[in-house]
This record gives C-alpha cells, sequence and structure tokens, in this order.
C-alpha cells in the first residue's frame, strides 16, 4: 500500500468506513485511490485537502466552466497528458503552471525534467483533483473538429448514398463501418456529458440527422449528420442498451450504464418510430450533476429551515409538487440524504431508479409485469421500513397505501404534478382522499420550479423598468417585512441582473440552475382549516400571517439579489 493510501485512510476512515476496502479494491484494479473514488462516486470536494497536507504543494481548484487558452493548454501533448494526468494550465514569463493528480507516480520527476527541457521552461507543481482533470481533458479538441473527422473516417469506407435503400437491420456491419460509428456515438455522449446536458435528441428529418442537447433546460441544435448515418447510429444505441435491433415498428425503452470521464453514468434511452424514422431520446443522468446535497439546491434561509423542520418528523407525508422537469427528483435524493444514517431503514419505489445512492434500499417498479407503485407499496411495508419514497402517487390506490403507511409510524416522500403547494392537498382530495385522513398526515409541501442561474463573474446590474418596478412591488406587497430585512431589500431604488457573457460562463451569461420554491410546513391552525374543508383561497389567507413565501416572491428576492434574472423569475411563476 502507498504512504498516501495508509495517510488517507487515517483521515477518511471515519467519514468512508469501509476505506480500507476500497483501497485493496483500487490496488487490485491497479488505480489510483482517488480515480477510484471518483469512479465509484464516493470522492469527497475535501480530498484534494489530504493531498495538499500529504505532498506539501499548492492547490488548484478550476471553476466548472473554466476555459484554459489552447496556446497553453497544447504546451502539453494530449496523450502526455492522459498517461500521466497532467495538465499545463497557466504560463508567466519563464514559468510553466502544470496541474498534476497524482505526484506519487514512480518517474514524476523525470516527467517534470522531460517538461523543463522540452518546453524550456520552469514548472511550477500543482495539485488538481481528479474531477478537474476529466473536465480540462476534452478541451483539446473542439467538439465540431471531433466530429468532422470522425465523419471523415466513415466517408473513407461509406461514400453516401444517392438515394434512399432499404438496410436490413440485422445484417453484419463491417468492422471498417462499426469502429467510426462507435466513435461518434461516443464523442455524441461525452460532449453532452461535459456540456452537463440533460438529454440528447437524435432526431431524423427528411434528407438529414439533427442532434440537440438540453442544456440549461432549452433544446439547443448541436449538429446536422447525414441522413445515411442515422440507421447505423440507432442500431449502435439499441446494441449498447440491449435492445431488439429487428424492432422499428414501435417504442423501446433501455438503459445504458457507462463509464464517461473516468465515472460510472446512466443513460436512459427512448426510441420512439417516427414517419422519418426512429427518433432517439437520451437521459443522462450523472451523480455530479443529479445528486446534490440540500444546502446546494438554492433554497434561501426561510425555506430551509422550514424543509429541515419538516423532514425531522418521524412519520408522516412529505410532498414535493412541480411541473415535468422542475427538479423534483433532485430535491427528494437531496433529502434522503440528509435522513440516510446507520440506524434507519429507507426503501425505495422508483420509476425508473434515476441515481444510487449507498445506504438506501432502491427499487424500480415495473407495470409490465404489475409491479406498481401500489403493489411495491404494499411489499415494502413488510420490510420493517423507517423511510419509504414512492417516486409519484399517481392514483387512489398509492395515495390511500401512502396515507396509510404515514398514519402507522412511518415518514414517507413523494411527488404530486401540480402548480403550487396548496394543490396538493387540493390534488389528494380530488385523487379521494378524505380531508380527515389528510389533516393529521401531511407534514410538509415543497412546490418548485427550475431557473437559469446568472454567471456572478459577469452579470450586469440595471435599472427596472416601470411595469418590472410595479411586479416587483405587487409581488412583495404581502411578504413579512423581516424577510427583506434580513435579505437588505430596500423597495425603493432597486437594481435587477442581466446576462452578459465570459469566458467562466462560455459565454452564455449563466452557470447551472437553481430552484425557486415555496414551502407549506404544516401547523396545527392549517390542520384545523383542511379538516374543516376550507378553499384554498381561505388557506392562502391563513399562510400569510406564518411567513408564507409564494414561488413568485421567492423568485423576485433571487432575482433582487442578483441570483437569477427578473424575466426568469416572471416566466416560470
Amino acid at each position: 500500500m502507498k504512504e498516501f493510501d495508509n495517510f488517507a485512510k487515517e483521515k477518511l476512515k471515519d467519514k468512508i468506513p469501509e476505506i480500507e476496502d476500497l483501497i485493496k479494491e483500487a490496488e487490485e484494479l491497479k488505480l489510483n485511490l482517488e480515480e477510484y473514488l471518483y469512479t465509484i462516486g464516493k470522492l469527497d470536494d475535501d480530498f484534494i485537502e489530504i493531498k495538499k497536507e500529504f505532498y506539501n504543494l499548492p492547490i488548484k481548484k478550476f471553476d466548472p466552466e473554466e476555459k484554459i487558452p489552447k496556446e497553453i493548454l497544447s504546451l502539453i501533448s494530449e496523450d502526455f497528458a492522459k498517461k500521466n494526468k497532467i495538465i499545463a494550465f497557466d504560463k508567466r514569463e519563464n514559468e510553466i503552471y502544470i496541474g498534476v493528480v497524482d505526484p506519487s507516480l514512480e518517474n514524476f520527476n523525470n516527467i517534470i525534467e522531460f517538461i523543463r527541457n522540452s518546453l524550456n521552461l520552469e514548472p511550477k507543481i500543482f495539485l488538481i483533483s481528479i474531477k478537474d482533470f476529466y473536465n480540462i481533458i476534452i478541451q483539446y479538441r473542439e467538439f465540431s473538429e471531433n466530429l468532422k473527422n470522425i465523419l471523415f473516417q466513415i466517408r473513407e469506407t461509406k461514400k453516401p448514398a444517392v438515394e434512399e435503400k432499404a438496410v436490413e437491420l440485422g445484417a453484419e456491419i463491417l468492422p471498417s463501418e462499426e469502429a467510426p460509428i462507435i466513435k461518434l456515438v461516443q464523442s455524441l455522449i461525452e460532449e453532452a456529458v461535459y456540456l452537463k446536458a440533460s438529454d440528447i435528441h437524435i432526431e431524423p428529418l427528411a434528407k438529414k440527422t439533427k442532434i440537440r442537447f438540453r442544456i440549461l433546460g432549452e433544446l439547443k441544435t448541436i449538429a446536422y449528420l447525414p441522413k445515411d448515418l442515422h440507421e447505423q447510429i440507432v442500431n449502435r444505441i439499441k446494441v449498447l442498451s440491449k435492445l431488439k435491433l429487428d424492432e422499428t415498428r414501435i417504442p423501446q425503452d433501455g438503459r445504458i450504464r457507462a463509464i464517461v470521464q473516468g465515472r460510472e453514468i446512466d443513460l436512459r434511452i427512448g426510441i420512439l418510430p417516427t414517419i422519418e424514422g426512429e427518433k432517439i431520446a437520451i437521459r443522462i443522468l450523472d451523480p455530479l450533476v443529479g445528486l446534490k446535497k440540500l444546502e446546494e439546491l438554492g433554497m434561501l434561509d426561510y425555506t430551509l429551515e422550514k424543509v429541515n423542520q419538516g423532514i425531522k418528523s418521524p412519520y408522516g407525508l412529505i410532498l414535493i409538487t412541480g411541473p415535468t422537469g422542475s427538479g423534483k427528483t433532485t430535491t427528494l435524493y437531496a433529502i434522503l440524504q440528509k435522513l440516510n444514517r446507520e440506524d434507519v431503514n429507507i426503501i425505495s419505489l422508483e420509476d425508473p431508479v434515476e441515481y444510487r445512492v449507498e445506504g438506501i434500499n432502491q427499487s424500480q417498479i415495473r407495470p409490465e409485469i404489475n409491479y406498481t407503485f401500489a403493489s411495491g407499496l404494499r411489499e415494502i411495508l413488510r420490510q420493517d421500513p423507517d423511510i419509504i419514497l414512492v417516486g409519484e402517487i399517481r392514483d387512489l390506490e398509492t395515495a390511500e397505501l401512502a396515507i396509510h403507511a404515514s398514519l402507522t409510524g412511518h415518514l414517507v416522500l413523494s411527488t404530486l404534478h401540480t402548480n403550487n403547494a396548496l394543490g396538493a392537498i387540493t390534488r389528494l382530495v380530488d385523487i379521494g382522499i378524505e380531508k380527515y385522513l389528510i389533516a393529521p398526515t401531511l407534514k410538509l409541501i415543497i412546490a418548485q420550479r427550475l431557473v437559469k442561474r446568472l454567471c456572478d463573474n459577469c452579470k450586469k446590474e440595471v435599472e427596472p423598468s416601470q411595469d418590472l418596478l410595479y411586479i416587483i412591488e405587487d409581488s412583495l406587497r404581502n411578504l413579512d417585512k423581516e424577510i427583506l430585512n434580513n435579505y437588505k431589500i430596500n423597495l425603493k431604488g432597486v437594481k435587477i441582473y442581466h446576462p452578459v457573457g465570459c469566458n467562466k460562463c462560455n459565454n452564455k451569461g449563466f452557470t447551472g440552475r437553481t430552484g425557486i420554491y415555496e414551502v407549506i410546513l404544516l401547523t396545527e391552525d392549517l390542520e384545523n382549516a383542511i379538516y374543516e374543508g376550507k378553499t384554498e383561497i381561505e388557506l392562502e389567507k391563513l399562510l400569510i400571517s406564518q411567513k408564507f413565501v409564494s414561488l413568485r416572491q421567492d423568485g423576485v428576492i433571487k432575482a433582487l439579489l442578483g441570483y437569477i434574472t427578473l424575466e426568469e423569475a416572471i416566466k416560470v411563476t
């Protein structure tokens, strides 16, 4: 065992009790410990501090969108960088700044000496994380260049079809054709992961194939490919996801578990027959993007405080509401990670299991064999659970079972499709749940939306127009003044912020997404009001007296604080 591994073991034994076994597994696989922890999703961001303490070297952390100038990056060749996990990130006078993942390499001194002699520059060594290394290494080649090269390789072996011909789907693909197609599909997936896209769409048109990525919630066209390659791309994805090659008449669903940028990522595949061919939608489930801690979701103090209070309840029902794509699953997993302890038994029923979380017993429903949320929930109750996650309440049977589990001493988390938090109560009543059961069961309701977050490096402060000023004042009129005072918001002379674009955000003006929330923590007054059958309007009046912050109000506050644009807040609320 390396000296560093022993050092890391002592530092990590409380945080990762099985660290000794993981070190042995890494040795057997001939992997660096950091890389192995990264691959299995157990690498903490603080790991680089352990390296700093051991190696006594300065560290360099990269922003997610940070770009290294090509003339700097190319000082070290791509092959050399990949082989030794080493990159150049800056150059000043006669010095070259080098980022190194593992300085304990046997030939490390020779590597540094080679760089010094070949570049005639003095290397200045910095420690970097394996995560940052994989994010940087992909910058060596522009995606468009890579795509052109792959297409050129394909064209060397297969000329474009003059007219559309029927192709036998079961026919064997020649090795000369197969390799470039494999590389093409791999490049598409790697680029989507690098850009933090949530989905890839491969769409057949009349004369070409369109590739679109969903980035920050919006679909963007990335490339157009020759139509005669479409079927080969579809077949390659079918092979990877173990779907039927010869079935083109009906939709198919599959899954790929792939190693991308050194870590395992789940890809959910949906294939839909269209008049122009089979359309593919790939949902990217990247743990680094999708798995977040509760404190990382963008909740302000007044929201986080209520959520933390609500999830402390030993039993009851917690509901997260919002439209499709609003981040409900991410919030569910964040809460589960907070509740995940050695002394509790957590079981989840999901459709599908999007992220694997150690310590949680996750089960995927399969309606085609009658394993549904309702039938699964009955079985779960025989597994002695403390906390139950039901992916979604869709019908009366599931709702009744969730309510029953909540009343018998279990904490149940689930989602509903409603427009706001109060709508969850109305929806349960519409499904068929009696009001007298809802009142004592429901403990916490979170409604949410996802919006693009402004880049802190380049956002621009502007004066709001009169129309926007009216919306701000109207939205915050009934808000508790203490909240505005806590965030030093003065409605006289307010400023809002607009995107600009810079190197850090890749000239987008935005970096990632953040949530807008409204939270209802059930109190005795609210329970009584629900039991008495009060209308939504009457319940709203009761909420105002309890420092309730609506989706619109939370969005406006975040716009005034410079986290998001006011236009985004208005659009989604």
